[in-house]
């Protein structure tokens, strides 16, 4: 997975957490064993989705991008 957004005005529905359980939900189907994703650690509540979900952090790395100074964060999911 790669983005998670959805629309500032449809927020707090339980939409991102629905989002998230059907491409885990997919995966499985499919046969896949592991899911990846890459989010910024400053986005607590996509972070707070992805833990409750499962995922694991697996690694932290600073990098910058768009003029700030930013954490990358990487987190798997075993299927």
């Amino acid at each position: 997975m790669r983005l998670l957004l959805v629309d500032p005005a449809a927020r707090g529905r339980g939409l991102g957490r629905r989002l998230v359980s059907e491409c885990i939900a997919f995966a499985h189907a499919c046969g896949y064993r592991k899911i990846t994703l890459w989010t910024q650690s400053i986005l607590v509540s996509a972070r707070n989705i992805y833990r409750d979900s499962g995922f694991v952090l697996m690694k932290a790395e600073p990098h910058r991008s768009f003029g700030q100074s930013l954490t990358g964060e990487t987190w798997e999911m075993k299927l």
